[in-house]
C-alpha cells in the first residue's frame, strides 16, 4: 500500500510541472487512503487548485469546501473557493471568502484587491441586472421569440404592463424602441400579444401629454381605429382605454405629472382631438367595423365630446360633432337589423347612439344652435322618405324612433314633419313584419309624454288594439302588447286613474310575465316584455303579482345580467316600482279636505301600496337574487347605463337596505362594492340615495367584510357628503353611525376622515338639539381622538374643542357622557397640555371631574378616574390642586373598597391616583394600628 504523504509529494511535483491531470490522480488516491484529518485538508484544497486549472470551478469549489469544513480558517483553501465561485458567478459567495481571507491576512495585497475587484463587479452585476433597459430588452426577447415558453411570455407580458404603468419603466420603454417594439407585438395577431402591448402603451401614455401625442403619432390614428374594429371583445375594450387615455392627455384630463422639460413643451393639442373625433365619426358608418367597434367609437365620443360641467361655455366639440357628424350617428340609429344592407350592430348599438343623439342636443346653448340640429334631422329624414321606395321609407321612420329614444323635444318636431305619422299609420297596415315591427316600436316610444303626443291619445289605443288582435307574430303582439301598457300607465300610481277596465292591467301583466319566462322567444323580444312590466308595475297589484312569481323575476335578472345593456333602465324602473322607492308627494289633509270641497280629482293610494306590502316585496326580490343583478347592472360599461339609470339603480338599492337583518346578505352579493360608483357619479339625487345605502351598511357591518382592501378608503367620501344641513336627520344619523364604526378601525381610516374635512361638520352635530345625532357625533368624535392630527386641534388655541367635550361629559345622556368621558380620558392621557387646558376652560371642570368619579354607570366611572389619574400625573401642582378638592375623598372611597371581579378595573385607577399622590408626598400612606 503506496503511503499518502508519498502521494501527496508526488502530485505536488506534477502540479509544479503543469501536469494538472497525472497531479488529480495522485491527490485523489491519497484522500482515499489517508486518515489524517490535517492531511486530508491539505489533499482537498490541492486537488482543489488542480479543478481549478482544468476550469473545472464546481469540482474545485466542492473540495475547497470540503478542506474549510476540517479546517475553517484555512486561508488557502477559502482563497481557492473563492476563484471558484467567481467563475461560476456566484459573486457575493466568492466575496465573503474574500474578505475572510483579507481578515486573517489583513496585509495581503493581493485579497485586498480581489476584494475590489469583486466588490465593482457585484456592483456593476446588480446595476445592469436591475436596470430597467436590460428587464425591458429581456421582456421584447421573450415575447417576440415564437418558440419561447407560454408561461415565460405569459409572465413577460405581464411585466411589460406593470413597467409600463411606472414613470421610469415607461420612459425606458419609450427612449429603448419600445413603441416600435410593441407595434410589432401587435402585428405577430396573437391577441394575448396585442392585448398586453395595448395594455402597455395605455400605461405609458397614462398623464405624460407628451408621450400620449408622441405615442398617437406613431401608432397613427387609423391603425388604433381599425385595431378598435375588430371583432375581440376584450382587443377592442383595451385599445378603446387605450385611446380614452390618449383623449385624457390631449384634454389635460387624468393624473398630469410635471415632467420637467416637457413643460417647456407647448403641444397643440385641438388638431389631434378633432382628426380622433373625425375618424370615430368614420368608423360609425363603415361596413368594415365590428359591432362591438362602432360601440366603442360611440362611447368615446359620449365620454368625451358633451361638456362634463354645463358652466363651461365651450361647447365647441359637440358644434363640430353636429357639422360633421349628426348624419352619420343618424345613420346608425335609422338601421334595421333585419335588413341585408344593415351595418354591423350589437344590440346596443342603436340605444348608445340615441343617448348620443341626446348628449349632444343637450349640450347646446341657444334656439339657433338647437334649430340647426333640427333642421339636419329634418334634411336628412326627408332624404329617405320615398313613397316608391318602401325600404327607404322605413329607415326615415326608424330615425324618428331613435330620436324619440333621445331628445324626445325634438323626436316630438320630427313627428310633426309631413306625411311622417301617416307613414307610421301605413306601415302599421303593411303585411310585411319588418314594416309592422318598426311601425310599432315607433308608436311605442311617440308615446313617452302623453301630453305631447295627441296623435296618439286619439288614435295610439285603437291602432295598438287592431295590430294586437289581428297579428300573428309573437314579436309583433309584443311589442302591441307594450305599446298599450305604455298608455294604460298614464295614471302613474294614482288608483283613481286606471284607463283600463278593471283586471285589464293585470291581464296585460299575465301575459307580459308569460313572455318573459319564454326562452324559446328571443332575448330581443321577451326585452320588450319587461318594457312593459316597467310600465305596468306602477299598478300595486301588478307588483304584487310579479314579485310572487319567483320565475319571471329570475328571467328578469337573468336579461339584466346579458350583454344587451338596453334593458337597464326598464329593468331598474320596475324594480322601483315593486320597491315603492319613487318619490311621493306627502298629502296635505286640510289640501285634500279643500280639493274633495271644490270637486278637485284627489291621487288615491292602492291598498297594497302600504309599508307592510311593500316590506314584503322586498323580502320576495332579495330571495330572488335582485343584488347581484342590480351589481352586474352598474357594472356595464356603457353610455346606455345613464345618470338616471344609475338613480334608479340606486333608488332601489336604498330600499333593499332598509332593514339592518337584510344588510349582511346584500354586502355578501356584491351589494357593498357596487353602491360605491353609484355614489359617486351620477344625478345628485342618486349620489344621495346610493351614499346613504353606504352609510346604512357602513353604520352596522364590519368594514373589512363589507368594503375590503382599499374600497374602504372610498366609502368615506360619500358618508361625509351625508353631513349637511341639507339631508334628512336620518341620513345624517346613519352617516355619523358610519364614520363611527370606520374611525374604530384603522389610524389610517381617522386620518382620511379628518382629510375630508369631516370635523367641523362632526362637531357641528355636538352641539345638536337632537339627543342622537350628538350621541352619534360625540361617539365619532371620541374614535377620532386617537388620531395625532386631531389632538393637535384640540391643542390648539382659539377654539372651544376641549370645552365642549367637558360640558358634555356633564350631560344628563349617559351615552352622551360615556364618548365625551372616553374622548376626554384619551386626550388627557395623550396630550400632558390639555390636562392643564381643562382646568381653565370652563369654572365647572371640577364638578364634572367628581360626577363622572362617582357615576352609577360603572363605563363612565372607570373613564372619570382615568380622566383624574391623567390629571394628576401630568403635573404636581395640579395634582396638589385635586388633593385639596373632594376629590380626594372619592378616590380614598373608591379605592378602599374590597376587591371585586366586576369593579376591579375601576378600584385599581382608584389606587393607582393615590399612590401617584403619594410619590409627590402630597398624602401619606394609612399607618396600621
Amino acid at each position: 500500500m503506496e503511503d499518502p504523504i508519498q502521494l501527496k509529494e508526488e502530485g505536488n511535483k506534477y502540479f509544479q510541472a503543469s501536469d494538472y491531470e497525472k497531479a488529480l490522480q495522485s491527490y485523489t488516491q491519497a484522500i482515499k487512503l489517508n486518515k489524517d484529518k490535517a492531511l486530508q485538508a491539505v489533499l482537498y484544497r490541492n486537488r482543489a487548485a488542480c479543478f481549478l486549472k482544468k476550469e473545472e470551478y464546481a469540482k474545485a469549489a466542492s473540495d475547497a469546501s470540503r478542506a474549510i469544513d476540517i479546517n475553517a480558517s484555512d486561508i488557502k483553501a477559502l482563497y481557492r473557493r473563492s476563484q471558484a465561485l467567481e467563475k461560476l458567478g456566484k459573486l457575493d459567495q466568492a466575496f465573503k471568502d474574500a474578505q475572510k481571507c483579507a481578515t486573517l491576512e489583513p496585509r495581503n495585497k493581493n485579497f485586498q484587491e480581489t476584494l475590489r475587484r469583486l466588490g465593482a463587479n457585484i456592483q456593476e452585476k446588480l446595476r445592469i441586472q436591475f436596470s430597467t433597459d436590460s428587464r425591458v430588452q429581456k421582456m421584447f426577447e421573450i415575447l417576440l421569440d415564437e418558440n419561447s415558453d407560454k408561461e415565460k411570455r405569459e409572465k413577460a407580458a405581464n411585466n411589460l404592463i406593470v413597467l409600463g404603468r411606472e414613470e421610469a419603466g415607461a420612459e425606458r420603454i419609450f427612449q429603448n424602441n419600445g413603441v416600435n417594439l410593441l407595434l410589432q407585438l401587435i402585428e405577430t395577431k396573437n391577441p394575448e400579444l396585442i392585448l398586453a402591448a395595448v395594455r402597455t402603451l395605455s400605461g405609458m401614455c397614462t398623464g405624460h401629454k407628451a408621450r400620449a401625442t408622441a405615442i398617437l403619432h406613431y401608432l397613427g390614428i387609423d391603425s388604433i381605429c381599425m385595431w378598435m374594429s375588430v371583432d375581440n371583445e376584450e382587443i377592442s375594450l383595451a385599445v378603446c382605454n387605450l385611446l380614452q387615455t390618449i383623449t385624457d392627455c390631449l384634454l389635460g384630463q387624468g393624473k398630469e405629472e410635471h415632467h420637467g422639460k416637457e413643460e417647456a413643451l407647448v403641444l397643440d393639442t385641438k388638431k389631434d382631438l378633432r382628426m380622433i373625433t373625425m375618424r370615430l365619426l368614420d368608423m360609425l358608418v363603415s361596413k368594415k367595423v365590428s359591432g362591438q367597434g362602432r360601440d366603442r367609437a360611440l362611447n368615446l365620443l359620449n365620454k368625451n365630446i358633451p361638456r362634463k360641467d354645463l358652466k363651461d361655455h365651450d361647447n365647441s366639440r359637440s358644434i363640430f360633432v353636429i357639422d360633421n357628424g349628426l348624419k352619420k350617428i343618424l345613420k346608425v340609429v335609422g338601421q334595421i337589423p333585419e335588413m341585408p344592407d344593415c351595418l354591423p350592430l350589437t344590440e346596443n348599438t342603436q340605444l348608445t347612439a340615441s343617448v348620443l343623439l341626446n348628449k349632444l342636443y343637450d349640450d347646446l346653448r341657444c334656439d339657433p344652435e338647437r334649430d340647426n340640429y333640427r333642421l339636419i334631422c329634418e334634411e336628412y329624414i326627408k332624404s329617405k322618405i320615398d313613397p316608391q321606395d318602401m325600404d327607404k321609407t322605413l329607415h326615415a321612420v326608424q330615425i324618428v324612433s331613435g330620436v324619440l329614444q333621445g331628445p324626445f323635444d325634438l323626436g316630438n318636431k320630427l313627428l310633426g314633419m309631413k306625411g311622417v305619422m301617416e307613414m307610421m299609420v301605413a306601415l302599421c297596415g303593411s303585411e310585411r313584419e319588418i314594416d309592422q315591427l318598426v311601425a310599432v316600436e315607433a308608436l311605442i316610444h311617440t308615446s313617452t309624454k302623453l301630453s305631447r303626443a295627441t296623435f296618439i291619445i286619439t288614435n295610439g289605443v285603437t291602432l295598438l288594439k287592431e295590430i294586437y288582435k289581428k297579428t300573428k307574430n309573437e314579436k309583433i303582439k309584443i311589442r302591441a302588447l307594450v305599446g298599450l301598457c305604455k298608455l294604460g300607465s298614464a295614471g302613474g300610481t294614482d288608483y283613481g286613474l286606471r284607463q283600463f277596465a278593471e283586471g285589464s292591467t293585470e291581464k296585460l301583466a299575465k301575459q307580459c310575465r308569460k313572455w318573459l319566462c319564454n326562452t324559446s322567444i328571443d332575448a330581443r323580444t321577451r326585452k320588450w316584455a319587461v318594457e312593459g312590466l316597467s310600465y305596468l308595475t306602477l299598478d300595486a297589484d301588478v307588483k304584487d303579482d310579479f314579485v310572487e312569481d319567483e320565475p319571471a323575476l329570475k328571467a328578469m335578472f337573468e336579461l339584466a345580467k346579458a350583454s344587451d345593456k338596453t334593458i337597464l333602465y326598464s329593468v331598474a324602473s320596475a324594480l322601483v316600482n315593486c320597491t315603492n322607492s319613487y318619490d311621493t308627494k306627502e298629502l296635505v289633509p286640510e289640501l285634500v279636505q279643500l280639493a274633495k270641497f271644490s270637486k278637485q280629482h284627489v291621487p288615491e293610494e292602492h291598498p297594497k301600496d302600504k309599508k307592510d306590502f311593500v316590506v314584503k316585496r322586498v323580502k320576495r326580490l332579495l330571495k330572488a337574487g335582485v343584488v347581484s343583478a342590480l351589481a352586474c347592472m352598474v357594472k356595464a360599461d356603457s353610455a346606455i347605463l345613464t345618470d338616471q339609470s344609475k338613480e334608479l339603480i340606486a333608488r332601489v338599492f336604498l330600499a333593499l337596505c332598509e332593514d339592518p337583518k337584510d344588510r349582511g346578505t346584500i354586502v355578501a352579493q356584491g351589494g357593498g362594492k357596487a353602491l360605491i360608483p353609484l355614489a359617486v357619479e351620477g344625478t345628485d339625487v342618486g349620489k344621495i340615495k346610493a351614499s346613504h345605502a353606504l352609510a346604512k351598511i357602513a353604520a352596522i357591518s364590519n368594514p373589512d367584510i363589507a368594503f375590503p382592501g382599499e374600497r374602504v378608503y372610498e366609502v368615506v367620501r360619500p358618508l361625509v357628503s351625508l353631513l349637511n344641513t341639507e339631508r334628512d336627520g336620518l341620513q345624517n344619523y346613519e352617516a355619523l353611525l358610519g364614520l363611527t364604526n370606520f374611525s374604530g378601525r384603522s389610524d389610517k381610516l381617522r386620518l382620511k376622515i379628518v382629510k375630508e374635512k369631516a370635523l367641523p361638520d362632526i362637531e357641528n352635530y355636538m352641539f345638536e338639539n337632537h339627543d342622537q345625532l350628538r350621541q352619534a357625533a360625540t361617539e365619532c368624535m371620541c374614535n377620532l381622538v386617537v388620531n395625532k392630527e386631531v389632538q393637535e386641534r384640540f391643542v390648539a388655541d382659539g377654539n372651544d374643542r376641549l370645552k365642549l367635550v367637558v360640558l358634555l361629559c356633564g350631560e344628563d345622556d349617559e351615552k352622551v357622557q360615556v364618548a365625551a368621558a372616553g374622548a376626554l380620558a384619551m386626550l388627557t392621557a395623550a396630550q400632558k397640555k390639555l390636562c392643564s387646558k381643562m382646568t381653565q376652560v370652563t369654572t365647572q371642570w371640577l364638578e364634572i371631574l367628581q360626577r363622572l368619579c362617582l357615576h352609577d354607570n360603572m363605563e363612565v366611572q372607570h373613564r372619570g378616574l382615568v380622566i383624574a389619574f391623567n390629571l394628576i400625573s401630568s403635573d404636581k401642582e395640579l395634582a396638589k390642586k385635586l388633593v385639596e378638592s373632594e376629590l380626594l375623598e372619592i378616590l380614598t372611597y373608591v379605592g378602599k373598597q374590597e376587591d371585586h371581579p366586576k369593579k376591579q378595573h375601576i378600584i385599581n385607577v382608584a389606587r393607582d391616583c393615590l399612590t401617584k399622590c403619594m410619590d409627590y408626598e402630597l398624602i401619606k400612606p394609612l399607618s396600621r394600628a
